[in-house]
């Protein structure tokens, strides 16, 4: 049985949370460091426009738009379908009536006196009168006789000019009269004003405003202080089949009409009834269900009278869309913003990473009609909004990210760089598969150098001044190895490991690696010249290089990982290096690699058997400053010895003496006469 127990040291536990604390500090400086006190600045003002558009967007040009676009269209698709409605009726003055008439504007009143007779005795619930009495006309004291016998509650029109800019003082003094005259117990004012978005559609309710007449939907029904006080959207009814409306509507003078107004009446019993006008030049509204033909005019535009029965249908029914709280508006538009935000910091598959995005966009669409449906008042939701908090989130953020990636990005083929080609840093940093995580065999060009004599130049100098030679030795060969495009395995003292043909393989990957083996030959040589007065002689730098398999990849634990080669191309080239010592060379390609240079530049070096192996080896140098006849001749040197030609070693001794500088030539010829028919020589 296992026990497990927690610290209850408070210093332990005290000293984890500095060093937690201390970490995020860290963390937070470096992200400032990376990005810049210009990059979080202009990143916080985006992520705050991006809230704020989230949640004020029906505030803000042209977003706004699209929000009015985006609820008229969720309205219309959840409009309630009904069957024609029972509790109200309109009846309204049209071009008949007009043409019937004769008058146009103020509309004939004798009619609407007689009507209102014939209306007032069906005994409706109430009526309400959508027409403004602004101008006196002869037949004012009939119609004024009439409102005083009225027995139904009888709501008349009423407008204040400052709410009603379009009515005069005069006018409006008349209607004052003409009211004062009319005003009985059961004739009242009613206010019918509609406020209209700036766009001109009628989405809302008009609230009370203090002091003003009841609005006609709650002055027609008993006191409503929960929709006095609303202005939320207001719940359009299309109806169920397109040959019934949903309201019924009769023009005013069948009611005029006694041969008819006894049969009329049972339509009106017990019922709402509106009066107003049905004209096609004026008092005709957009709505959010403008698009329905069968519920509006051939204009896409419904009158006032209809927009007024709307709204008095709504409160009968006691539907009251429920708000949406502010808080929850806040809350909403910080999580898309956040949302956004983070989403830029999304990393996986492009499938992966593409369901996240397609999912917010999903809910984006469908979440507001979700609403809509059961009922919630979406008219101050901004989906768009929503939408474009989360762009403008998604943007800041991601720019920011990007800002760092590059740095990081910058920050890596930098460090990448120090060890692989700058081309080869940016393939990989393009496509990080191109370095395997994992080792995977491949054919390479190992090259090992030695600096001769630098362990013992150590124990003569000081400590300082062996770092600096070292630094700058390395420094020098570093430049080489990665100029060719090498990628640096590692550095073991003062020696330098590197190889071609791994993480990226290139057709002349064996060209530039005998070139560059070379070239960090002559590096060394021009190190030796510079080294500072006082610094004993440097020896020279010794190089191997082979061609075969090796094991290339990362390696290491869970904390440290190293990108190496491993396997017998690196072991044969290092004894390949460390065979120079003994055969007096400067730099020593087996056959296997000299073959896949491509180059002439060699000399053969004859057979070998490398110390710890027992397979010979052919080696060779390259001598780029030789005579294509002399290396000719050396190769011919070795293969008439490889037959028992043992005289064939006179040619070389007269090339001894041609190139009396020649350590490894001299070695050559006497490794030669101690062999025979191209023995191997065995290195102790």
């Amino acid at each position: 049985m296992t026990e497990v127990t927690t610290s209850t040291d408070p210093v332990a536990n005290n000293r984890d949370v500095k060093e937690e604390a201390k970490g995020v500090l860290q963390s937070m400086r470096r992200l400032f460091d990376q990005l810049g006190p210009i990059r979080i600045g202009s990143t916080v003002l985006f992520m705050i426009l991006a809230l704020l558009v989230a949640r004020y967007s029906w505030g803000t040009p042209l977003i706004q738009e699209a929000e009015r676009a985006l609820y008229d269209l969720r309205a219309s698709v959840f409009a309630p379908e009904v069957e024609k409605d029972e509790n109200i009726v309109m009846i309204v003055y049209n071009e008949d009536t007009l043409k019937l008439t004769g008058q146009r504007s103020p509309v004939d009143r004798t009619i609407l006196a007689q009507a209102l007779e014939t209306i007032d005795a069906a005994n409706p619930k109430s009526i309400g009168i959508d027409i403004l009495f602004t101008m006196p006309q002869d037949d004012d004291d009939q119609l004024i006789s009439t409102f005083k016998s009225m027995k139904t509650p009888t709501f008349l029109a009423y407008a204040d000019p400052i709410e009603n800019p379009e009515i005069t003082y005069a006018e409006h003094e008349f209607l004052q009269q003409f009211f004062d005259n009319a005003r009985t117990e059961n004739v009242q004012p009613t206010n019918i004003k509609l406020e209209t978005d700036s766009d001109g559609v009628q989405r809302r309710w008009t609230p009370h405003k203090p002091g003003a007449p009841p609005f006609m939907a709650i002055a027609l029904t008993s006191p409503n202080p929960k929709f006095a006080e609303n202005d939320g959207s207001i719940r359009y009814h299309v109806p169920a089949t397109t040959d019934v409306p949903v309201f019924d509507k009769f023009p005013i003078e069948s009611f005029a009409d006694p041969a008819i107004a006894d049969m009329l009446g049972a339509f009106i019993a017990d019922k709402h009834v509106l009066i107003g006008g049905d004209f096609i030049d004026r008092d005709r509204f957009e709505t959010p269900v403008g698009g329905l033909a069968d519920i509006q005019g051939d204009d896409g535009k419904m009158i006032g009278l209809e927009v007024h029965a709307h709204m008095l249908a709504q409160l009968i029914n006691d539907d009251l869309p429920t708000p949406i709280p502010t808080w929850t508006l806040w809350l909403g538009a910080l999580i898309v913003a956040i949302c956004g935000g983070i989403s830029a910091l999304i990393v996986g598959n492009a499938a992966k990473v593409g369901f996240i995005l397609l999912g917010q966009f999903v809910f984006f669409l469908v979440f507001p009609f979700l609403l809509q449906n059961i009922g919630i008042d979406t008219l101050s939701l901004p989906a768009f909004g929503w939408g474009v908090g989360w762009i403008l989130g998604y943007a800041s953020v991601g720019s920011a990210a990007r800002t760092i990636n590059s740095k990081q990005r910058a920050f890596a083929q930098s460090a990448l760089g120090k060890y692989l080609p700058k081309s080869i840093a940016s393939e990989i940093l393009k496509d990080p598969e191109k370095l395997a995580l994992h080792g995977e065999k491949r054919k390479i060009f190992a090259v090992f150098t030695d600096l001769e004599g630098f362990t013992k130049l150590t124990h003569a100098i000081e400590p300082e001044m062996v770092a600096f030679l070292l630094n700058d030795y390395l420094d020098r060969l570093s430049e080489v190895a990665l100029e060719y495009g090498g990628t640096i395995d590692k550095f073991v003292g003062d020696a330098l490991v590197t190889f071609w043909g791994a993480p990226l393989a290139y057709p002349d990957d064996g060209e530039r690696a005998v070139k560059a083996a070379y070239a960090l030959y002559e590096a060394g040589e021009e190190f030796r010249k510079n080294v500072p007065e006082g610094v004993p002689p440097i020896g020279r730098t010794r190089v191997g290089m082979h061609y075969g398999d090796a094991i290339v990849g990362n390696f290491g634990g869970e904390g440290r990982i190293q990108y190496t080669a491993l396997g017998d191309a690196m072991n044969t080239a290092a004894r390949l290096e460390a065979a120079n010592k003994a055969l007096d060379t400067k730099v020593l390609l087996s056959r296997e690699a000299m073959e896949r240079t491509g180059l002439d530049w060699y000399r053969p070096m004859g057979r070998i058997t490398l110390r710890g192996r027992s397979t010979p080896v052919d080696v060779f140098e390259p001598v780029p400053d030789w005579k294509e006849e002399d290396r000719a001749a050396v190769t011919a040197v070795i293969a008439a010895h490889e037959k028992g030609d043992t005289d064939s070693t006179q040619a070389l001794d007269a090339m001894t003496k041609q190139y009396d500088e020649d350590d490894g030539l001299a070695n050559l010829l006497k490794r030669l006469k101690k062999t025979k028919n191209g023995e191997s020589y065995a290195l102790g």
